[in-house]
């Protein structure tokens, strides 16, 4: 749910919720870093927290949509239409991120407007 907020939640679940939004950013050094950050950080502590259990998979999904929409950009760069799509999906990805951040920080949760919900 968008702004849902958890009133049971403790500093260090809030902290690792964000950490999964937060570890997208992975990407900007590691190939393919923007999945296997979140990824890791949702397979080590989904069991433990139910808010980090729903913002890893939430981060996850937009990463791998993110990763998909790129991979098609690419592609299409091939007829130059794809260059402004990978600029436009880098900046969105960028924005959208942060925003995360900045909402499970306050103990939020956060849902992204454009996601593939791969995994449920």
């Amino acid at each position: 749910m968008q702004n849902e907020i958890y009133p049971t939640m403790t500093p260090d679940e809030k902290n690792w919720g964000m950490y999964c939004h937060l570890a997208a950013f992975a990407g900007l050094i590691i190939p393919f870093g923007n999945v296997i950050g979140p990824l890791i950080i949702w397979a080590i502590k989904k069991d433990e927290y139910p808010f980090v259990d729903q913002e890893g998979k939430e981060s996850l999904n937009f990463q791998i949509t993110v990763a998909i929409a790129a991979m098609i950009a690419g592609l299409l760069s091939v007829v130059l239409i794809g260059i402004p799509l990978l600029i436009a999906i880098v900046i969105l990805t960028i924005i959208f991120v942060i925003k995360a951040i900045m909402e499970t920080n306050e103990g939020r949760s956060y849902r992204y407007p454009f996601n593939l919900r791969l995994i449920k």
